[in-house]
């Protein structure tokens, strides 16, 4: 725990949080700041294989350089992804049939990924098949405390209305499109099933954060607006217009994201 906290705090690291305040709404951007840190003093050795790479936006910031290849089911997001350079190579597909060789990647990542895939299992063998023994996986996913830690829902049950927050956090990790919020052991049993073992792991994004996240959904509604209207979510990136929203987050909410009740888990695993 220690040796991440000290990795967070890096004095050499670029300022993420401003960095993803431009482009996305500040829920999200909190969110990915945070995991774009924990990235910065792991070796990412090429060829790369971002799983679920998305608009490319994460790896535009979170990595130094444009990685080998970049994979994803949507052709809007792999658009927007060839526009801003993040990969050398982009590739529609799902994840559950990956097209490269056996041990062909040195290392892959997905970021934010896998919580999203119903049939998780035959993706992490997938990505075990093209991976060279040794090679590392790294992902991060929501996990046991994000739906009890939901803000909403905890003020319902404590009034008596546990029926409600129940359907309240299943409505949220349906509009989060979340197959899995699940404890390390579980996500342990899946890794070794597939032929992975886990190097390291740690909880981030205390409860207190996911709160702002989760109200960031609501309050962010017109940011989907200008979204839909003009293709961007923030309609004046400047730093002047951001500056509040930039030292509120990151004066309350950035500086100490790793905690034992964090609802979210970062891994670094190994293919066997």
């Amino acid at each position: 725990m220690g040796l991440i906290k000290s990795l967070v705090h890096s004095q050499d690291s670029p300022d993420f949080l401003s960095l993803h305040l431009r482009d996305m709404p500040y829920f999200r951007a909190l969110l990915r700041s945070i995991e774009a840190r924990f990235y910065q003093d792991i070796d990412l050795p090429a060829p790369v294989l971002d799983l679920g790479c998305g608009d490319g936006h994460f790896s535009s910031i979170a990595f130094k350089r444009p990685l080998e290849v970049g994979l994803d089911p949507w052709e809007g997001s792999l658009r927007e992804a060839a526009r801003r350079g993040s990969y050398r190579f982009l590739l529609q597909g799902e994840g559950g049939n990956i097209p490269f060789a056996n041990e062909s990647f040195a290392c892959a990542v997905s970021n934010s990924v896998l919580e999203h895939i119903l049939d998780v299992q035959s993706v992490l063998s997938e990505v075990a098949r093209v991976l060279i023994p040794g090679a590392s996986f790294i992902f991060c996913v929501p996990n046991h405390n994000f739906l009890p830690g939901l803000s909403i829902g905890k003020t319902l049950d404590r009034v008596g209305l546990e029926s409600i927050g129940n359907a309240y956090r299943n409505f949220f990790n349906r509009i989060s499109r979340h197959h899995h919020c699940d404890p390390p052991g579980i996500w342990n049993d899946r890794l070794e099933l597939a032929g992975f073992k886990i190097d390291r792991w740690w909880h981030y994004f205390p409860p207190k954060t996911l709160k702002v996240m989760e109200w960031g959904h609501y309050f962010g509604l017109p940011s989907l607006l200008v979204r839909w209207i003009t293709g961007r979510w923030i309609l004046v990136p400047t730093r002047a217009n951001l500056a509040i929203t930039y030292k509120m987050l990151h004066s309350q909410y950035v500086s100490d994201p790793v905690c034992e009740d964090g609802v979210y888990t970062f891994y670094v695993t190994q293919r066997v």
